[in-house]
């Protein structure tokens, strides 16, 4: 049991690496977390980790009116689309894409493209 690798550990080995490379290019990252139910994304300067701007599933604003099920593609895409609106809004355009470790696939893919068609450079 001690040397078998399961999911966790996969997606910390691919977020470490990432996070590397990503600090030396950019000001301001936009980092992605997903779980089950919800996803979060914002938008963080490197210089002193101060977190620009924010969007979530979890903005009853957005979701209760629509009634939508806040674990799928639909929603992603939406929270790109907020975080795109918010970060533009404050003037930042270039971002790295911090997806922390997780495969750009889903939810996740979804999410960069919706922020990439409002504005968002990565």
């Amino acid at each position: 049991m001690k040397g078998q690798i399961n999911k966790n550990t996969s997606r910390i080995r691919r977020y470490m690496k990432l996070r590397k490379n990503i600090q030396l290019r950019s000001l301001f990252r936009l980092i992605i977390h997903r779980s089950s139910k919800h996803i979060y994304a914002q938008i963080i300067s490197n210089k002193n980790a101060q977190v620009i701007a924010h969007a979530s599933t979890l903005e009853k604003k957005y979701f209760d009116k629509k009634k939508l099920y806040t674990g799928n593609k639909t929603s992603a895409g939406l929270v790109g689309e907020l975080i795109a609106q918010r970060a533009l809004q404050k003037g930042i355009t270039n971002v790295s894409f911090d997806r922390s470790g997780f495969k750009y696939h889903g939810r996740i893919q979804s999410l960069a493209e919706s922020a990439r068609s409002f504005g968002l450079i990565f």
